[in-house]
């Protein structure tokens, strides 16, 4: 595994930008990403609101000002795609423009001005667009998607890589809005039904709905305020089914304006967190989901994982992002190679309990180990912790997040508790904080042993031995033995219930 995200890594450090629009329902937005890989950053995101989908289904027509919007919008998209060097540009347009009378003469004046093809999506073609930006960015995703945008709701069916058909419905919050004009009670019964015809939802039960659209991101930023949630990272937001029906019920019962942090969702898609409450209502309760999964990954990120190599698609996202942070952040990094080496030797002569997720993020959390060597001492393990805590890391819920950053936290600092902020240990298990504070200590063991360079750790091999935690220093490397090693192993030793030992 550590060859092909290695040479993944090497492959990402070159690439000229790439840039996607989205001519949506209600924006269009333009994201342009670093290059095209497994774990894509956006190095620009810049939306505009154009409200396209409004009025189309009562009309028929693309209303002039919206077009008049979206065009301005877009030269100076296509503007700053020129100045930031982009390599390729890829347009989409969804619901509104396909769905208008006058769709294809507006979809010719995009293409004109982004000087591309523009491709307009059909409601199956989103829908699977939907599931392949899921499958980009959750690692083993099982359940179903729901994309919600302006003019439409997009479900398809998700078990890992397999997707099942994908189906559409006029359902977005403009189109509810223009449908029922403007009356919740009709809206209601528009999207009662429609689900009524459907059979997605048969197949959701007890699995994860995964949530996306902007609509869905705004009402889960809501939550997340309102509960004064630690981390405002929205992908990998996970809210139990329960929880959640409550909380929309709320959203629909009363005026939006008295909803507590309302501030934190913009002005302009405060009028639409009604309907895209009312639609994720019925989703729960007729789905009756266990949890649901809010998505910053969409169409846009299912189109850049589509375009990937086949060889590159089953490569673990979060692997590869902190493969690509390690190569530019580290003092060494095959350092962070071989310390994934030598503590899953450690981990597998102590007989400590460990699943496949907890490897997975232990070889992430090795990875990152020295992303901040470059800042004062004293504020490493702070800084560590503020930059993976709020990363833009996909492939990762939330407590997993917090699980990378407490390890490397305790790698820097110690197990040291008193500045760390009570708020980010309330997001991991019981389980995961003793992992965490168990693979910070082997880190110190690591680091301050080989001095953060290779060659050292594969040759001082740290193992349960015989019921003693013993560190091998044989030949040369006899005189790295001191107090400090012996003092940070004593500490090691504590946390897993041996006595330590210096082998030379």
């Amino acid at each position: 595994m550590s060859d092909m995200l290695s040479g993944a890594a090497n492959g990402l450090v070159s690439g000229a930008p790439t840039a996607v629009i989205d001519i949506g329902s209600n924006s269009v937005r333009l994201v342009v990403y670093e290059r095209l890989s497994r774990s894509p950053t956006p190095i620009f995101n810049e939306k505009a609101s154009c409200g396209l989908g409004r009025e189309v289904l009562t009309t028929g027509r693309l209303n002039a000002d919206a077009v008049a919007k979206a065009l301005a919008a877009l030269r100076r998209f296509r503007v700053l795609c020129d100045r930031m060097g982009v390599g390729k540009v890829y347009v989409l347009a969804t619901a509104a423009a396909r769905d208008a009378s006058n769709g294809p003469e507006f979809v010719r004046a995009c293409a004109e001005i982004c000087r591309t093809e523009v491709e307009l999506l059909s409601g199956k073609r989103e829908a699977q667009l939907s599931a392949l930006g899921i499958v980009s960015g959750v690692y083993h995703a099982n359940g179903v998607v729901g994309d919600l945008g302006g003019g439409s709701l997009e479900f398809a069916d998700l078990h890992g890589h397999k997707i099942g058909s994908g189906v559409t419905f006029p359902l977005g919050g403009l189109a509810l809005q223009d449908t029922s004009g403007r009356s919740l009670k009709k809206a209601d019964k528009i999207v009662k039904d429609a689900f009524a015809k459907d059979k997605h939802l048969e197949h959701l039960k007890g699995r994860t709905f995964y949530a996306v659209g902007g609509t869905w991101r705004a009402l889960a930023r809501l939550h997340m305020f309102q509960r004064g949630y630690p981390l405002h990272v929205m992908h990998g937001y996970i809210v139990p089914a329960k929880e959640m029906l409550e909380f929309v019920r709320l959203v629909r019962r009363v005026p939006i304006d008295t909803l507590s942090r309302i501030d934190t969702v913009a002005e302009g898609r405060r009028p639409l967190l009604a309907y895209g409450a009312l639609v994720l209502e019925h989703i729960i309760r007729i789905g009756k989901p266990a949890n649901i999964f809010i998505s910053a990954q969409g169409v846009r990120e299912g189109l850049l994982f589509e375009l990937l190599p086949e060889a590159d698609r089953p490569v673990d996202p979060l692997l590869s992002a902190t493969s690509e942070l390690n190569e530019l952040r580290s003092r060494s990094p095959v350092h962070g190679w071989e310390l994934i080496d030598w503590t899953d030797r450690f981990m597998a002569s102590t007989g400590i309990e460990e699943s496949a997720e907890e490897k997975r993020l232990r070889h992430a959390a090795c990875l990152l180990s020295d992303i901040s060597w470059r800042a004062h001492p004293d504020y490493r393990g702070e800084q560590a912790l503020n930059l993976i805590a709020h990363a833009a890391f996909i492939g990762l819920d939330h407590p997993g997040r917090a699980f990378l950053a407490l390890a490397i936290y305790y790698r820097h600092v110690g197990l040291i508790d008193e500045d760390l902020s009570p708020r980010i240990r309330e997001l991991v298990s019981t389980r995961f904080l003793d992992r965490a504070r168990i693979l910070g200590a082997v880190m110190r063991v690591g680091y301050i042993l080989s001095a953060a360079m290779p060659g050292t750790l594969p040759l001082a091999p740290l193992v349960v031995d015989r019921g003693k935690l013993t560190l091998h220093l044989e030949g040369d490397l006899a005189p790295l033995a001191g107090d400090r090693i012996n003092s940070r192993l004593r500490t090691l030793a504590r946390l897993i219930g041996r006595e330590p030992v210096v082998v030379t």
